[in-house]
């Protein structure tokens, strides 16, 4: 798979570490031209593989579907590793379940957090924009104790020079300059082989 990056100099500030995380970036843009619904509701989804209609998705399903491009199957992913080690994960605490459900474990905020802390690099949490590399994955904790999840982007406000956010946050996937506006609970980076 050939990748193309045109980086213009004026709107571009976080630092593309490698083709990988160029080709996330441009697939998660990519999901910005998708009209998607905000539904996160529970759906039996093939397995490995399986997603829900592509027509609705929440903030999780922006990541595994930006992943997807890349072919790289979340919901495999973490499946796999739930299943041998389940007590690592916080299914148990927070849904009450008693064994991984393929069909919902990889749209969990909370789940690809232990997921990417246990395969991927967890960096620092700061208030500090250069922290943030294009490719990026940040966690926010919502009003309500509402985990989301978003994708930093290789774009910057021009009012703040701040990382623009691929995410879902309600009207369907957008990029937008939001990675300050909540309290960030995670950030992490996730490429394969790492």
């Amino acid at each position: 798979m050939g990748i193309i990056l045109l980086v213009l100099s004026f709107s571009t500030t976080p630092v593309l570490a490698d083709a990988f995380q160029a080709a996330l970036v441009s697939a998660a843009l990519e999901r910005t031209r998708h009209s998607v619904r905000y539904d996160g509701s529970y759906y039996s989804i093939a397995y490995p593989g399986g997603d829900v209609p592509s027509d609705i998705g929440v903030c999780t399903d922006v990541v595994i579907r930006s992943y997807r491009a890349l072919n790289l199957d979340l919901q495999q992913l973490v499946h796999e590793d739930i299943s041998k080690h389940f007590s690592e994960y916080p299914s148990a605490r927070i849904w009450g379940l008693t064994r991984p459900d393929p069909n919902i474990d990889h749209r969990r905020v909370p789940n690809l957090q232990t997921f990417f802390t246990r395969h991927g690099t967890e960096l620092p949490v700061t208030q500090n924009a250069a922290d943030y590399q294009a490719g990026d994955l940040v966690t926010w904790m919502l009003p309500g104790n509402l985990p989301h999840i978003g994708i930093v982007t290789d774009r910057v406000s021009q009012n703040s020079g701040v990382p623009l956010v691929v995410h879902n946050i309600g009207t369907g996937p957008v990029v937008e300059d939001m990675l300050f506006h909540f309290r960030i609970t995670g950030h992490y980076r996730y490429r394969p082989n790492q």
